[in-house]
């Protein structure tokens, strides 16, 4: 579903990512995981069209996508979310989602004049989607309230139904179990496997190693910029370079990880 070929983005003489190759394939959860400042998180902003590479190819179904900008690659069904949820504030949660959808009706706002109905049969259809997917993530109790009460773990789970709202082909979650309590960690994971098993694909980057290794088949390790291994879980934890990259060796700086 996703290829990447030779990426390499570079900030002045900093190279975040150094001439990465791999592959997602259909409906897998992949992992993608390496100490801080190993260029995570640079590469999911390069494939989600915030920076555009430095070299190299990023391909999704089959398509160029590099250097596009995010709302095209949005709309090609390749979405992410953040590793610090960005709601808006002020917005419920049911705002929230409903205003992820692109080309609705009421952007325009003749159409609130002269095509009304057609207006309110969107916002109807909408609003029914957005209730469905807060009951699949267990967020109706909250549907009404302000994104900006909600806890971590609440507005993560809000950042996963935007994403929905978009009916995306694949995933890019970015820290999901990042600040969240147990019970919620709990839920956001079953939450995955659900979604899996509807044929949705994720790549994830993801610090809490209990959760890749339950999670994700294949996962990815990078170190330095580069991609250091590929492999399942019990490869990942034999693997001395992966030791290595975690527990040896000099940290490299870079903007995030």
């Amino acid at each position: 579903m996703l290829e990447v070929r030779d990426l390499s983005k570079e900030f002045g003489g900093l190279k975040a990512i150094d001439g990465v190759t791999f592959e997602i394939r259909k409906n897998t959860i992949t992992g993608l995981i390496g100490p801080n400042g190993a260029g995570k998180t640079t590469l999911f902003n390069t494939m989600a069209g915030v920076y555009a590479p430095t070299r190299g190819e990023i391909l999704f179904k089959g398509e160029h996508i590099e250097g596009l900008p995010p709302y095209k690659i949005f709309h090609k069904g390749l979405v992410r979310t953040f590793q610090i949820p960005r709601p808006f504030p002020d917005m419920t949660v049911l705002e929230n989602l409903m205003v992820v959808p692109a080309g609705q009706s009421g952007e325009h706002f003749w159409n609130n004049w002269f095509r009304p109905g057609k207006v309110r049969e969107e916002e109807r259809a909408l609003r029914a989607k957005a209730s469905e997917i807060a009951e699949f993530l267990n967020l109706s109790r909250v549907l009404h309230l302000q994104t900006k009460n909600l806890s971590g773990g609440q507005q993560k789970l809000v950042e996963i139904g935007r994403a929905l709202m978009a009916d995306p082909d694949m995933i890019l979650l970015d820290e999901p179990g990042a600040g969240v309590n147990p019970s919620l960690l709990a839920e956001i994971i079953e939450r995955i496997i659900e979604l899996h098993a509807r044929g949705i694909t994720f790549l994830l980057i993801e610090h809490n190693m209990d959760m890749v290794m339950r999670l994700c088949d294949p996962i990815l390790v990078m170190a330095n910029g580069q991609l250091l291994m590929e492999g399942n879980a019990n490869q990942v934890r034999t693997d001395p370079r992966v030791l290595d990259a975690y527990l040896g060796g000099e940290p490299e700086v870079e903007e995030a990880s």
